[in-house]
C-alpha cells in the first residue's frame, strides 16, 4: 500500500498492485486495473518511487505480518 494525496488535500492509501499506468497531463492520475483513474498531487517520479519501495517491502515481509 501506498500513500497518496488527493487535489483536494485528502490523504489516502492505495493498494499499489491495482495501478495499470501513471500520467502526467499536468496533473498525476493515476489509472487502476479497473479503470477507475484517481488524480493526486504527487508526481509521477514520486508514485513510481513509492511503488518500487512498496514492491521491494511487500517481498521482505512474512506471511501474516501486518506491519
Amino acid at each position: 500500500m501506498i500513500h497518496l494525496t488527493r487535489l483536494d488535500g485528502e490523504a489516502f492509501i492505495l493498494n499499489a498492485d491495482l495501478i495499470k499506468y501513471v500520467e502526467h497531463r499536468p496533473d498525476t492520475f493515476i489509472t487502476l486495473t479497473s479503470n477507475d483513474r484517481i488524480v493526486v498531487t504527487e508526481s509521477p517520479d514520486e508514485v513510481l518511487q513509492l511503488t518500487i519501495e512498496y514492491q521491494r517491502n511487500k517481498r521482505l515481509l512474512p506471511d501474516g505480518c501486518t506491519n
